[in-house]
């Protein structure tokens, strides 16, 4: 983009060819075979992941509410670089920050891993929560580049705090041999939410302003902080309800 301003077109034809290598690659993996089906036992529907959520332990409710109220919330990355060029941030400078929070978020997920051993996932997703909301915070005051750079960095810390403990949460609560039905369950339900969740955020961005859409996001999320901590248990032991 420095050599070719706005010659867009050429940085998804970039994207495309390892897209289609990590495809090919799929194809040499092996999985273990599945067990026949017995005999007369009903496959599960297409909508079985509700009826899975209803009866599931009460661990898992709770948990997979906090994580639902949470996606609802967080609206696609998208109306952050919506936020930067609504500021005036060049094109150049706006795609180097979005590959600097990539970079910081790279960086963190092992630092994250090793705090969530020692100090718990809940507290290290309850912190990622806080970080979530200082960075939309944050939005709603940046104007500089260097400012966002920061507001960057912190989102990725937040991305490390976050994204793989929610997964490692469920695995820990749910019954060993119901870890990938959990699991399924969250993303399913999770890939609804954060529909809800961009559309939701479009509506306030045209109807209130940015400020407002931001401002409102981290207020919802320190709320959500509060939750976890005092409504969601923490991570049980692998295999237990």
């Amino acid at each position: 983009l420095v050599q070719w301003p706005g010659q867009y077109i050429w940085l998804f034809y970039i994207a495309f060819v390892p897209g289609v290598l990590a495809v090919l690659t799929t194809f040499f993996l092996r999985e273990k075979p599945r067990p026949a089906t017995a005999p007369g036992k009903p496959r599960p529907g297409f909508f079985s992941f509700v009826k899975y959520a209803l009866g599931a332990s009460q661990a898992y409710r709770r948990l997979l509410t906090g994580l639902l109220l949470f996606a609802l919330i967080n609206s696609s990355d998208f109306f952050l670089l919506l936020m930067l060029k609504h500021q005036g941030i060049s094109d150049q400078v706006l795609i180097g920050v979005y590959i600097f929070y990539n970079l910081s978020y790279a960086a963190a997920s092992y630092p994250a891993g090793i705090i969530a051993d020692r100090w718990g996932i809940r507290r290290t997703f309850i912190s990622g929560l806080i970080i979530f909301s200082l960075v939309y915070a944050g939005m709603t005051r940046a104007g500089g580049w260097l400012e966002f750079g920061l507001i960057f960095l912190l989102y990725g810390f937040y991305a490390a705090a976050t994204e793989g403990m929610a997964k490692a949460w469920i695995s820990n609560i749910a019954k060993r041999e119901e870890t990938a039905t959990a699991i399924g369950t969250y993303e399913a339900l999770r890939s609804v939410a954060t529909l809800l969740a961009s559309s939701l955020a479009g509506l306030i961005w045209y109807s209130l302003g940015p400020v407002w859409l931001f401002g409102i996001t981290a207020g919802a999320a320190l709320l959500l902080a509060l939750l976890f901590a005092v409504y969601v248990p923490p991570p049980a032991k692998a295999g237990t309800a």
